[in-house]
């Protein structure tokens, strides 16, 4: 069974900092590009962040540039999502998904369950 699992969510306050994990079973992330996405209730969800197979390339949304870095370990299987300086405004679930490519088409097959990340005072 092919799945992905977020990991790392939890509560912090603004200014903190939190690592997400997205881990891969049942299949080899090498191949794939990946994504972060989140949504904030009420909102649509959003594209954070997509780092290339090789990890030679990565983009981000303006929102986040600066703070957020995406990294991945593939003998780990595991692509991250450290988030420094974290605002009110970064509340939401936050989801990985492989890219069917092995850059970022922007086409995602595989999606994580989400974990729910709550910037709060």
């Amino acid at each position: 069974q092919l799945q992905l699992v977020e990991s790392g969510g939890g509560l912090v306050q603004p200014g903190g900092s939190l690592r997400l994990s997205c881990a891969a079973s049942g299949f080899t992330l090498d191949y794939y590009a990946i994504g972060w996405f989140r949504q904030a209730p009420g909102k649509e969800r959003e594209g954070v962040s997509c780092i290339r197979s090789s990890g030679s390339t990565s983009v981000y949304t303006d929102s986040v540039k600066g703070r957020f870095t995406i990294s991945r370990d593939n003998a780990k299987n595991t692509v991250y999502l450290q988030m420094n300086s974290l605002k009110p405004e970064d509340t939401g679930v936050y989801y990985c998904a492989a890219d069917r490519k092995d850059y970022c088409s922007g086409i995602y097959d595989y999606w994580g369950q989400g974990t729910q990340v709550t910037v709060s005072s």
